[in-house]
């Protein structure tokens, strides 16, 4: 297939589109390489799909309206996997414009190539973070998630929404899934796992939230981008079954469209989380124990009955050796870079 992945320089993005080139796809791989973080790392990873000759990249940003039009006009992908977002819990607070323009804005354009150019099936990413306020756990599909306690969070919501009046209006299948905490190489400086490596490496405090009580589905990203290709193999139709009086959020639904929860059924503790990362870096770490931080939540944990039951998705990587597979990465990237400082 010709498959449209944006934000392929991205974490997630980058690791989607390996696997898709590996198995013979071509990939249309579209990121506008922001400076929201280290451009060095967003470019490494380009570096490893640009390799193979399936792969064509396409600089734009979301929010351009021609330059996505002329994204799907020239290339004319047969499906789309969209991942590109403005990412950042906190910017979405500090910079709400600029969050909107790229993750709402953004997504509609998005919405508006599919619906132009046929495409087959839209996958795109939302969050756990729009079961918000919902103290339930596991986290499922069938339960409310009106109550976001974020703009990021919002933000994905209004995706899930705006997806599904596309797939009803247009007939176009779309696929959203709410990831869960992703981890593993080639990860965001942003993301707990890279600062706290940092920080022990460095001899430096690791700032711990909610006094280390956190617990929550960490899901190794070679497991995520596996689920998210099973997921794109498998383009949703209408469901015969769906009752208009009795409305159930759930994947099932009127239109060609899904929802589906993305992660691991085992939540981990974050203390837990945090000693298996002092075991593989043969360090201890020093915690400075804080309160929840405004918009967290304490726990998350998914339910994965429905993508299990739909594409056969089941993680298989645990913890110990996911987090040892990202210590391995980070010594030998930053090693590699500070051998190109000296030369």
């Amino acid at each position: 297939m010709k498959v449209l992945v944006t934000g392929t320089a991205g974490f997630i993005g980058s690791h989607v589109a390996l696997q898709l080139l590996k198995r013979g796809d071509q990939v249309i791989g579209l990121d506008n390489l922001n400076d929201y973080y280290d451009v060095r790392l967003k470019k490494a990873r380009l570096s490893r799909l640009m390799r193979h000759d399936g792969y064509t990249h396409v600089h734009a940003d979301l929010s351009n309206r021609a330059a996505m039009e002329q994204a799907f006009s020239r290339h004319r992908p047969q499906r789309v996997i969209h991942l590109a977002a403005q990412a950042g819990v906190r910017y979405a607070a500090e910079n709400p414009h600029v969050y909107i323009s790229s993750n709402v804005t953004g997504f509609l354009h998005v919405l508006e190539g599919c619906r132009r150019h046929g495409v087959e099936h839209l996958v795109f990413a939302s969050t756990s973070s729009v079961y918000g306020a919902n103290g339930t756990l596991p986290f499922s599909e069938h339960q409310s998630t009106e109550h976001p306690l974020t703009l990021y969070a919002a933000s994905k919501k209004a995706n899930e929404q705006m997806a599904h009046s596309y797939a009803h209006l247009y007939g176009i299948p779309c696929t959203g899934l709410r990831f869960f905490t992703v981890y593993g190489p080639w990860g965001r400086p942003d993301m707990a796992l890279f600062l706290f490596t940092k920080a022990i490496l460095a001899g430096e405090p690791i700032r711990v939230f909610n006094y280390g009580k956190h617990q929550r589905s960490f899901t190794y990203v070679d497991d995520i981008a596996e689920g998210v290709i099973r997921v794109l193999d498998t383009v949703p139709v209408k469901d015969a079954a769906w009752n208009a009086y009795l409305p159930d959020p759930q994947s099932s639904s009127v239109a060609p469209y899904r929802i589906y929860n993305i992660g691991n059924e085992q939540p981990v503790a974050l203390l837990r989380y945090i000693e298996v990362l002092e075991e593989c870096l043969g360090r201890k770490a020093e915690m400075e124990l804080l309160p929840m931080q405004a918009g967290d939540v304490p726990d998350t944990a998914a339910n994965m009955t429905l993508l299990r039951d739909a594409v056969g998705y089941v993680p298989k990587v645990p913890v110990e050796t996911g987090v040892a597979q990202f210590v391995r990465w980070y010594r030998t990237y930053y090693e590699t870079l500070q051998d190109e400082r000296v030369a």
